[in-house]
């Protein structure tokens, strides 16, 4: 989802912070803006269909383009530190948004160090913006490994399998040097502080 700002009330945010929906009955639902700041004046949003919620059923089934939403933020201390560290970018699901943002950034700056992109999920149909990824592997030389937990027997997946933390500690069992920005469900981000903190971050 695309949202044009009001030209005459832009949003000053860092890419990795997120917003709220404000909904008529006074509810919010968060959401991860999933795109570096630009002159635009747009934020692109991530939003999974949660059959029977609310707001992401009015998302799909109702709304309309040129809908007028409320929305208040930004929200959140995750964003780019502009670091000078080689970095781990580790997403799990649509915690894949704040760090597209985040990765928009730093591509931004013309980074000299290495940057590599670790994104798990279920199973290959819950991969998304492939072709945007492999731009970036393409134009900037991005590492990227995605993680399959749960592949179909008809996925013929040949690439990594498992969670995504333990192929993150495969490939760097020693983390002391790095810089990690992460996004994904609770459990997946507790495993990752665990794993990683062990393996030296």
């Amino acid at each position: 989802m695309v949202l044009q700002l009001p030209a005459i009330e832009p949003l000053n945010f860092k890419a990795g912070q997120w917003i709220n929906f404000v909904l008529k009955d006074g509810k919010k639902r968060a959401f991860s803006i999933a795109n570096a700041p630009n002159e635009r004046n747009e934020l692109e949003l991530q939003i999974r269909h949660a059959v029977g919620g609310v707001f992401t059923d009015f998302v799909f089934n109702n709304m309309q383009v040129g809908a007028v939403l409320q929305i208040e933020g930004p929200h959140g201390s995750f964003y780019y530190q502009q670091d000078e560290n080689p970095i781990l970018l580790v997403a799990g699901g649509t915690g894949f948004a704040p760090i597209k943002g985040i990765l928009e950034e730093i591509l931004q700056h013309k980074p000299a160090h290495p940057i590599h992109l670790f994104w798990g999920l279920k199973a290959r149909k819950d991969l998304y913006l492939q072709d945007l990824v492999k731009q970036w592997t393409d134009q900037y030389g991005l590492q990227y490994t995605a993680v399959l937990s749960e592949p179909e027997v008809n996925d013929q997946w040949e690439g990594k399998t498992g969670y995504v933390h333990q192929a993150v500690i495969e490939e760097y069992p020693n983390l002391s040097t790095l810089s990690v920005y992460m996004a994904g469900p609770p459990q997946m981000i507790q495993s990752c502080k665990e794993e990683f903190i062990a393996a030296g971050l």
